[in-house]
């Protein structure tokens, strides 16, 4: 479906039975909620059967409630303040063990993102960052913890590797001043999207380095601005961005382009198991 699910409900209004329009209005209303329930708790909540909601998904021409669901999810994953998503979580926990839904949650991310990761570019993407003149990481906010963690091993494996600078936006042009054709240029978001990161990955793209994404949805604004995207799902739990799945992938990246790289890297760290053990870096534990 390509309209806007909120257009669509809109205009559809006046076909709608008297419980359709009781959903319609809830959507409409609070779609921010509306996205996260499941058919029958969105149907407790605005007094219809769980069938009456399914055929509502139909009626927009869905292939279900769960694709509506998703549509919704994605429509609105940009758009949530800190606020709403406190009070979305609050609302979709209720009674249940925390600790057990955030897990939980985690582990479905990665089953997600194992089964609908495109292996051609993700394999064409490391050919990229081996091959690459110079590598450059962009990642700010929460996503500066991926992208200092890719740079950290990155640096081991390459020497021509940079985490660009985000502090400020001049900052991060500074850091891409000599971005051209050969270089590689990896760019990290999820939702709320960072502006400073699709700024500097079209400023890449616009100098002809290759651009690769890696982000949560086609939807997400780094989709077309780069040449290779690596997806994996993300979600929130409360104010927390949830970056499990992310972090699996950027560690699926790492293990392939250091076996592209495997007869230096045993060099390199030959050379590093020195120099730890001589200024002791690492504490010995007693056997």
């Amino acid at each position: 479906m390509s309209r806007d699910i909120l257009t669509a409900i809109q205009d559809s209004m006046h076909t709608f039975s008297k419980g359709q329009r009781k959903i319609a209005n809830f959507i409409l209303e609070s779609y921010d909620k509306a996205a996260f329930m499941t058919a029958s708790r969105l149907g407790q909540r605005v007094g219809v059967s769980e069938s009456t909601v399914v055929r509502f998904a139909f009626e927009l021409g869905y292939d279900g409630y769960p694709d509506m669901q998703r549509s919704l999810q994605k429509m609105i994953r940009n758009r949530l303040t800190t606020v709403q998503r406190i009070e979305v979580t609050n609302d979709r926990l209720g009674d249940q063990d925390l600790l057990s839904m955030v897990l939980q949650s985690d582990i479905e991310k990665i089953r997600q993102t194992l089964e609908e990761l495109d292996r051609d570019s993700f394999y064409s993407a490391v050919d990229a960052i081996v091959s690459a003149r110079k590598i450059y990481i962009i990642g700010v906010r929460s996503s500066a913890s991926i992208a200092s963690f890719l740079h950290f091993y990155f640096n081991l494996i390459f020497d021509n590797v940079v985490l660009v600078s985000a502090n400020t936006a001049s900052e991060i042009f500074e850091s891409l001043l000599r971005v051209g054709e050969g270089d590689a240029v990896i760019g990290i978001s999820f939702p709320r999207y960072s502006s400073r990161t699709v700024q500097a990955m079209s400023f890449a793209r616009d100098r002809g380095a290759t651009t690769i994404a890696i982000t949560d949805s086609e939807t997400s604004p780094l989709v077309p601005i780069s040449r290779y995207t690596l997806m994996a799902r993300s979600d929130m739990a409360s104010f927390v961005d949830s970056l499990v799945a992310p972090l699996s992938l950027v560690n699926a990246l790492l293990v392939a382009v250091s076996q592209r790289k495997n007869e230096d890297l045993s060099n390199t760290f030959h050379t590093l198991e020195g120099i730890w053990e001589e200024y002791n870096v690492y504490e010995k534990v007693p056997e």
